[in-house]
């Protein structure tokens, strides 16, 4: 579906402006979260070292990845921007221009990851595409316009 012309495109350099401004928040994130679970064990249970308990380290892996997912799916599906969209007037909306499901946002976020995989080649193929969509869009059926400045 082509892009409404009324609404600008974001290119490559903007969206990974985006991507490493929400880097910063998710790994901020992550520590709080990760703190948050792990000193309690610490102090209340003894466990210091997490290799020592295979059962509670995939726990804690769980809970980081949850979390640091949860950070990207929680803000696309509420209002279609992170902090780090916001900041950069980047908006997310699908194809149709509405609102993002549950659904689209986790094959988004599934093929993002095998962008960045496949040596960034999903998101550079923003590059070539006339709508300048990457592959993560492209799979999930959503799509980045710029947010006018004076629109609150």
């Amino acid at each position: 579906m082509s892009p409404n012309p009324s609404q600008p495109l974001p290119g490559l350099l903007r969206r990974l402006a985006a991507l490493f401004y929400d880097s910063f928040l998710v790994a901020g994130l992550v520590v709080a979260a990760f703190t948050l679970v792990y000193l309690p064990l610490a102090m209340g249970l003894g466990i210091e070292n997490l290799e020592e308990h295979p059962l509670v380290r995939h726990l804690m892996t769980a809970w980081i990845l949850f979390v640091g997912v949860g950070f990207h799916l929680w803000f696309w599906t509420h209002g279609g921007q992170t902090l780090g969209m916001r900041a950069w007037r980047l908006k997310l909306v699908s194809a149709a221009g509405g609102p993002v499901t549950l659904k689209q946002a986790l094959v988004r976020y599934g093929v993002a990851v095998l962008s960045w995989l496949a040596l960034g080649l999903g998101f550079l193929w923003i590059l070539f595409d006339r709508e300048k969509r990457a592959w993560h869009d492209i799979a999930s059926g959503t799509r980045l316009v710029l947010v006018d400045p004076n629109v609150t």
